[in-house]
């Protein structure tokens, strides 16, 4: 029996401006950058990383910088929104709070499937939700930075619920089940929620069962590129590479990140990754230095000096 995934490892998006999407997510949501590097398939482009405070899986929000990208249109068959917990209600109401002072778009707080979330948007289009761990039962969040501009007991302190939009619901939901192994805990309305592993705020997606006519996204900036979810290790996700062939399921094969090792599929319009848990992001950086300089995996060093030249600092 192959262990199952641990939910999830990271979720990446894609900005326009990197700048803006790094004062974003350092000075208005106080997460950390713990790796600043680049495109390991686009190298003219960075890749940066935000999560807790060294960078633990299920924490992580990547970005890929495309500056010549258009700007996303948004629709069906898509990923809508990225979610982040919070380690309580109280933190719901601080960043709440915290919105409205920094004038950042929000709705306000509300309840689903028995969990309280604020939904915000990023000024490049991105949508989010913080989701309060108040009651939460199920993988553990990880540890916030210390000396962020949110005070620890309020900060965001991992990943939580991804949002889906799908005219395809009952063929992605049997792939889901059968292949992946998640398991539909609840429903309401055209909600459905799923969860894998553990459960709880870090393992679980919602899904939207649209009609068939409906108007379906254009990709761009200010859109999730994809998915990622965890496996333990080398062995575990060469298990998953070998399942996915017995399903006949076509993937990327194995890929070394060097931070990680990854597998992708893509099932209809929502691209998803494996990652293992390691080697982690202070395999080439300290504690102390995490996100400070640009890091490129060794294999890509002898290039560093073209990277640098064309990558805009920031």
């Amino acid at each position: 029996m192959i262990a199952p995934l641990n939910g999830f490892h990271h979720v990446t998006g894609m900005t326009g401006e990197v700048q803006k999407n790094h004062d974003f997510f350092t000075n208005v949501l106080g997460m950390k950058l713990v790796k600043k590097s680049i495109n390991q398939d686009d190298i003219q482009t960075y890749h940066t990383y935000y999560a807790d405070d060294t960078g633990t899986p299920g924490t992580t929000v990547t970005f890929f910088d495309f500056p010549q990208n258009q700007t996303g249109v948004d629709g069906t068959n898509m990923v809508t929104t990225i979610g982040l917990r919070v380690p309580n209600d109280a933190a719901l109401a601080f960043y709440q709070q915290r919105f409205e002072d920094l004038k950042v778009e929000h709705e306000a707080i509300t309840t689903e499937f028995g969990t309280k979330l604020l939904r915000f948007m990023e000024p490049g289009g991105q949508r989010y939700q913080l989701l309060s761990d108040e009651h939460n039962v199920g993988m553990a969040a990880g540890t916030a930075q210390a000396d962020g501009p949110v005070p620890l007991a309020k900060a965001i302190n991992g990943l939580g619920t991804v949002e889906i939009r799908l005219t395809y619901f009952s063929k992605f939901k049997e792939t889901l089940e059968a292949v992946f192994g998640f398991r539909e805990i609840a429903q309401e309305g055209v909600k459905h929620l799923f969860t894998i592993g553990e459960g709880g705020n870090g393992a679980q997606i919602v899904i939207l069962d649209d009609p068939e006519d409906a108007v379906p996204a254009m990709p761009g900036d200010g859109q999730v590129h994809h998915i990622a979810f965890r496996v333990k290790d080398h062995t575990a996700l060469l298990e998953w590479i070998a399942r996915f062939d017995a399903f006949g399921l076509q993937h990327s094969g194995y890929v070394d990140r060097f931070y990680f090792e990854s597998v992708y599929i893509r099932l209809g319009h929502i691209l998803i990754e494996l990652a293992t848990d390691g080697p982690g992001f202070m395999t080439d950086e300290t504690y102390e230095t995490l996100g400070t300089t640009l890091s490129l995996p060794p294999f890509m060093e002898e290039r560093r000096e073209y990277i640098e030249g064309v990558v805009k600092p920031f």
